[in-house]
């Protein structure tokens, strides 16, 4: 009988668990040393000048716009097809959300619709390097640039990947999600990583209460700290982290070479960058025999566990429906949502795995 096949699956081993052994028996179980590690680590591997961790990726969020700035009243653009905590991080500041349609191919941020959405209160941009592939950040980066707003990267899915050899994380103002499902984990925690002195010491005023040191508070903050605990398992699954990539790289190929069924899109990936393939996506065409539900209900009956990354486009969940943040229409965005599914890709597949999931489509009748 073969085991179900998960759509996630942490790879966590001795290292961590003595790692963590480690923290323990030191007693000194909450911010310190061991998160320092970490922060000096993943700033060497992204090559940015700072990285402040922190408790989870929507922390990472709040923190960047509150470091940028962000108040009552000003517009950020987002991506109209995320996970709700980019949206609801703006929402976190007072601010209003504004949502750009997505590129069907990518998944990720239409620059040109970008463009289009930007007004006069318009203070920054979340780019969602969606499923793990970056977006065009030479356009976006560009359109930021030319009307003087923030560059906020949502690199929750995208640990590891390169635009054009250069890291995500390392263009705008970074943050970073170390939940179980992402490439690399800390079973919570998050990163914000940046190149600017400045933004990085308000960052870290305000995950520490604002505590300049010896209880000396001087501005208003927070209690957003990343414990040692994380801090000692993310410096060994950072070691680890290029190990997991090449894995999800080489399962994803398996699966684009195998899977041959007509109205079935495999993931596309643009030129010159690394689509590190935190989710593995396809496109339910309109010429598939039957929906994506049907498809889905399919697969469970045969052991391969699927997922939905996202079933709305942000704007349509009922929180944003009842605060009136449903006037953007993005097409693209309500289309895919309607026809995406994931499907595992993780590093713990073996190669019978990938071998059962793409013969199990192809043999697909309705």
């Amino acid at each position: 009988m073969r085991d179900f096949i998960s759509i996630a699956k942490p790879t966590v081993g001795e290292e961590e668990i003595e790692a963590v052994g480690e923290v323990l028996r030191s007693g000194m179980l909450t911010q310190g040393e061991k998160v320092k590690n970490f922060e000096d680590g993943f700033s060497e591997y992204l090559g940015v000048d700072h990285s402040i961790a922190v408790g989870n990726g929507t922390i990472a969020l709040d923190l960047a716009l509150k470091g940028l700035g962000i108040r009552a009243g000003d517009e950020v653009i987002s991506p109209a097809f995320t996970f709700i905590a980019t949206a609801n991080a703006i929402l976190y500041q007072g601010a209003v959300p504004v949502f750009a349609d997505v590129d069907r191919k990518t998944f990720n941020i239409d620059p040109n619709d970008l463009a289009e959405k930007i007004t006069s209160r318009t203070r920054a941009v979340i780019g969602v390097h969606l499923y793990g592939q970056p977006i065009d950040l030479k356009a976006v980066a560009q359109i930021c640039e030319d009307h003087k707003i923030a560059l906020v990267e949502d690199c929750a899915q995208a640990h590891g990947a390169r635009y054009k050899d250069e890291m995500v994380g390392s263009f705008g103002t970074g943050c970073f999600s170390f939940y179980p499902t992402k490439n690399m984990t800390t079973g919570e925690g998050g990163m914000i990583t940046t190149n600017d002195d400045a933004l990085a010491n308000r960052l870290r005023l305000l995950r520490n209460h604002g505590d300049s040191g010896k209880y000396n508070h001087i501005s208003l903050g927070y209690n957003y700290r990343m414990t040692n605990i994380q801090g000692a398992i993310g410096s060994v699954q950072l070691k680890r982290l290029e190990g997991f990539i090449a894995r999800r790289i080489e399962n994803a190929r398996a699966l684009n070479n195998t899977i041959k069924i007509d109205g079935l899109r495999v993931p596309f990936q643009m030129a010159d960058v690394r689509h590190v393939y935190n989710q593995y996506v396809l496109m339910v065409e309109d010429d598939f025999p039957v929906s994506r539900e049907k498809l889905m209900e399919y697969l469970q009956a045969s052991g391969i566990a699927t997922a939905v990354h996202y079933p709305k486009a942000v704007y349509e969940q009922p929180l944003y429906r009842e605060m009136g943040l449903d006037k953007d229409i993005c097409p693209v965005s309500e289309d895919i949502s309607r026809r995406v599914m994931s499907l595992p890709v993780h590093p713990s597949l073996s190669a019978s795995d990938l071998e059962y999931i793409a013969d199990t489509l192809n043999c697909f009748e309705d």
